[in-house]
């Protein structure tokens, strides 16, 4: 149990954190900038976006079940779990 009124829970890996992020299920550049939301921590939503395209986020992944359930997202769920990490670097940029 967190005894910080500040923390959240994150949507997707369940973990109690200092700070969420919206991330909308149908991305924005998908037509999803009005859509459904979810509080996710940094960490996810860094590894969201880094393991799928918008595209797939937006026909394949688009709740919380599906991402959970996502074979891809296994390996570091399982990981992330059990980990207090707040921040992963975010590699999105540095793509080539």
């Amino acid at each position: 149990m967190a005894n910080n009124k500040t923390d959240q829970v994150c949507e997707l890996c369940g973990r109690e954190v200092q700070n969420v992020s919206r991330h909308h299920l149908v991305p924005r550049e998908e037509g999803g900038r009005y859509g459904a939301t979810a509080d996710v921590c940094q960490p996810c939503h860094s590894t969201l976006h880094l393991t799928f395209s918008n595209r797939d986020l937006a026909l394949n992944y688009n709740t919380i079940p599906a991402l959970q359930q996502a074979e891809p997202l296994q390996k570091y769920l399982n990981w992330v779990r059990k980990k207090r990490v707040e921040k992963i670097s975010n590699r999105r940029g540095r793509r080539r």
